[in-house]
């Protein structure tokens, strides 16, 4: 895929960017390992000032870069304001935050008795440079939610983005540097998919994040794997979202659309499988067709557009696979369906609502990366749970409920992330953020998140 910025909503190449030859990868290399044996040393308070310094500057520059994510991936631009805000507020958190979070750990006096020792303390030191491969769908959180902690932990990080999200990308690397921090602490890499495997290999590179594809996660842990690398993966994920009989329908339908069409539906935390209880079946299926149906698709710099284009036009051939896979198979469209007319130019796609799914289609199983929901119909507890685990996926999901046994029995049974209870999932600086099963493994985001590219030390000491 070349480097460049395409407008997705007019299918036009805006802008070209000339991949980094090997000299040029290595100078960043060589800046990064140089720049971390000497910001490692630096304190809390000196990292924490850079930090909110950068956290200005994008609080400033909230509109322009807002829509430099609009036109490179296509979100409603309302969405950007919204995602640029929350960096902002994520980076304050970690600068608030992180001294505590990675103070020394002192086990109990008796356990240090027992130990031997006449002191331990367990030190997180940090790992060194981090190479971080991010997706276009967030293109300024994913990289974000990275960064804040890892910085804070005293550790350099290298951003391979999408490769059409080039813009944003540079705007990453710039935004560090002019908050003060030394140059080689955060740089973008503008190299393909193709180089990522040799930065990886690379034996300055201590560990990576990827947030992505099922197959690019597998890459990547591959070449980690053979390298004794740390790896954190958030993957894919094909979210559950059950209502049972005591939920708000109404409240459950109003948060439902908000969870599937959000960012156009591209969000790996979107949900996309709607598994209801007959008892309300209808009345979710009917009221959830008709405002989905009523959604605004459109131009995404218009502030009343609800849904904008897909990023890509292999994403949108990708959904439309599924959505004629699963009507092939005997799924029945409630709504949408295909291509919205008048919207000939970009990658547009209908939110659409599809019933009476089956294991046989293959949206059943694969993730439906755009505004297209399923819906299914389940007689109780158990088989609403048994149809939320019927994925490769673990993401997030979603509980409609008043009932706190049912509450437990999801909790405890739903394999999951995450178990949001009348509420929609979503991604905050304090609560941790990660997947099981093909969902990935390890955590971003709060303590478990900055931890993650950390060194636990244990420091054992008796008297001289």
């Amino acid at each position: 895929m070349p480097i460049a910025t395409v407008n997705p909503a007019t299918g036009e190449t805006l802008r070209t960017f000339r991949a980094q030859g090997p000299d040029e990868v290595e100078q960043c290399l060589a800046e990064a390992a140089a720049t971390f044996a000497d910001y490692r040393t630096t304190g809390f308070a000196e990292r924490s000032a850079l930090l909110l310094a950068a956290a200005d500057l994008l609080e400033a520059d909230n509109e322009d870069i807002a829509r430099t994510m609009t036109t490179e991936m296509g979100k409603p631009l309302a969405a950007a304001r919204a995602e640029a805000a929350k960096c902002v507020k994520a980076m304050r958190w970690y600068a608030a935050h992180a001294a505590s979070l990675l103070a020394d750990e002192h086990p109990a006096e008796s356990d240090v008795r027992d130990s031997g020792a006449d002191s331990v303390l367990v030190r997180y030191r940090p790992l060194g440079v981090v190479l971080a491969v991010m997706p276009w769908n967030f293109p300024l959180w994913q990289v974000v939610r990275f960064a804040a902690p890892a910085l804070m932990a005293g550790n350099t990080g290298l951003l391979k983005h999408a490769s059409n999200v080039p813009q944003t990308a540079l705007y990453l690397g710039d935004l560090f540097h002019r908050a003060g921090f030394p140059r080689g602490c955060f740089q973008t890499l503008l190299i393909g998919s193709d180089g990522v495997e040799r930065v990886l290999r690379d034996p300055r590179v201590a560990a990576a994040t990827l947030t992505g594809s099922e197959p690019a996660g597998r890459a990547v842990a591959a070449v980690a794997g053979d390298e004794v690398k740390k790896t954190v993966l958030e993957l894919g994920g094909s979210d559950p979202f059950v209502v049972l009989p005591s939920a708000d329908v109404a409240r459950a339908v109003k948060t439902a659309v908000t969870a599937r069409v959000q960012n156009n539906g591209q969000s790996c935390i979107a949900s996309k499988r709607f598994i209801v209880h007959t008892d309300v079946y209808d009345e979710f299926a009917a009221g959830f067709t008709a405002a989905m149906s009523a959604l605004t698709v459109g131009d995404p710099t218009d502030e009343a557009t609800d849904v904008g284009p897909l990023a890509t036009e292999q994403g949108r051939a990708d959904l439309e696979e599924l959505v004629e896979d699963a009507v092939r198979h005997g799924a029945a469209v409630l709504c949408g369906g295909g291509r919205p007319q008048g919207l000939d130019a970009g990658w547009f796609h209908e939110p659409t609502v599809l019933a009476d799914v089956t294991a046989s289609m293959r949206i059943d199983q694969e993730e439906a990366f755009g505004p297209v929901a399923t819906l299914y119909r389940v007689g109780s507890l158990e088989e609403a749970i048994e149809r939320a685990n019927h994925t490769p996926f673990g993401l997030s999901s979603s509980v409609w409920t008043a009932s706190d046994e049912e509450v437990d029995a999801c909790v405890r049974d739903i394999q999951a992330g995450g178990v949001f209870v009348n509420g929609m999932t979503a991604s905050h600086p304090a609560l941790p953020f990660g997947g099981v099963k093909r969902s990935g493994y390890g955590r971003e985001l709060s303590g478990h998140g900055i931890r993650e590219f950390c060194n636990a030390t244990t420091v054992w000491r008796a008297g001289a």
